[in-house]
């Protein structure tokens, strides 16, 4: 028999490879000395934790960039290097998230994605060429005109100076000269994470539906609108197409955008990125159960979160799936019409939520769950 186990981290609790090798060991004590082949694989949807996961469950290396913030202040931005397949993880809210940016300060007329390129060509620097870039949390809306500025693009305004950072700069601009840029830049391919499908600029567009949220008021959603659109002139007349409105454009602030428009990046599913990552099509294939989970199990996880994108392709290969979560909600029915067979919460008896995310009691939690989960399974199938 072969079980693949990919799990979703239990935030705050456990991470997606800690939960996996505790269900490994909840399934071989079911089994005891019987042959069963276990592959433990690990899981993020291309957000919050995709560099961790990744780095962790593929035996990569976290690395450090010290960059320029999203107020051009310095920061220390994570990234995960996988020396095989000679790729870089990176997570943009490291270099330009919200996090970083004090409420009090929170204005995308101000803030750049300048750090995100800086982590790029650091990487670059040392061999990467394939890149994998979750873009949410952004604290941005500069139409990632900072990144590409980090890169070696200059762009310039109707006098010919080189504007400066931050969303209010891209109005401004009237020219555009690539003869700076990194040479590597050519070579390089970006996968990028993006499960959002809002246009560069309107009223579903970065400004007027992200805006707010980081701090923009009406009269300044409307200036980064009017940036926007200018600055997809100027591109398009640069370039000689527009992908101004293509899906995913509006992404982060119009980070989305630059990476279409400029480095020929892949906009796709953050979770359909990492299953391509980790190989879980060649694990799953001849796999008689898959099982999956995340902290909490419900209609939200139905609507296409991590565990239901390892379910739909395990039953392409005709796999029986089984979820494992920290709890599930009445509506977490809906995940059975989503390819998950089953689900269980691991929490066996009443306890506060600070006890149950405890490392050491959701362990144990998820190994016992998982031992008669798979002792049910053993005794059906005797």
């Amino acid at each position: 028999m072969k079980v693949v186990v990919a799990i979703d981290s239990l935030k705050d609790s456990l991470t997606s490879f800690e939960a996996g090798k505790a269900i490994e060991e909840g399934v071989r004590k079911a089994y005891g000395h019987l042959p069963v082949d276990i592959v433990v694989k690990p899981l993020a949807d291309g957000g919050e934790g995709t560099v961790n996961a990744l780095v962790e469950g593929l035996h990569g290396e976290l690395r450090q960039a010290e960059v320029h913030g999203p107020l051009d202040e310095r920061v220390c931005c994570p990234y995960g290097y996988l020396r095989e397949s000679r790729t870089a993880v990176i997570e943009m809210a490291g270099a330009a998230g919200l996090g970083l940016v004090p409420e009090k300060l929170r204005n995308p007329l101000n803030t750049t994605t300048y750090g995100v390129g800086e982590v790029i060509s650091q990487a670059m620097a040392q061999g990467v060429r394939n890149f994998i870039v979750g873009i949410g949390g952004s604290a941005t809306s500069d139409c990632g005109i900072g990144m590409l500025q980090a890169l070696g693009y200059i762009f310039s305004d109707a006098d010919g100076h080189p504007v400066g950072l931050g969303g209010r700069e891209a109005g401004r601009i009237a020219a555009i000269d690539d003869s700076q840029v990194l040479p590597a830049i050519h070579e390089c391919v970006f996968n990028i994470a993006c499960d959002v499908t809002n246009p560069l600029f309107g009223r579903q567009g970065a400004a007027y539906i992200f805006g707010p949220q980081k701090g923009a008021v009406p009269e300044i959603v409307e200036t980064l609108d009017k940036g926007s659109r200018s600055f997809a002139a100027v591109t398009a007349a640069y370039l000689g197409k527009d992908v101004s409105q293509t899906a995913g454009a509006g992404a982060a602030g119009g980070l989305g955008f630059a990476f279409l428009a400029y480095l020929n990046g892949n906009l796709r599913s953050g979770i359909q990125i990492v299953l391509d990552s980790i190989h879980l099509a060649e694990a799953i294939k001849d796999a008689d159960y898959v099982v999956t989970g995340e902290g909490r199990l419900d209609a939200q996880t139905a609507m296409g979160k991590a565990p239901i994108g390892v379910a739909k392709l395990a039953k392409q290969y005709k796999a029986k799936v089984i979820a494992l979560a920290g709890c599930t909600t009445e509506d977490a029915i809906d995940c059975n019409r989503q390819g998950i067979d089953a689900f269980f919460s691991i929490v066996d008896t009443a306890m506060p939520l600070k006890e149950a995310m405890n490392k050491e009691n959701a362990l144990r939690n998820m190994t016992n769950t998982a031992t008669q989960v798979f002792n049910l399974i053993r005794v059906a199938e005797t």
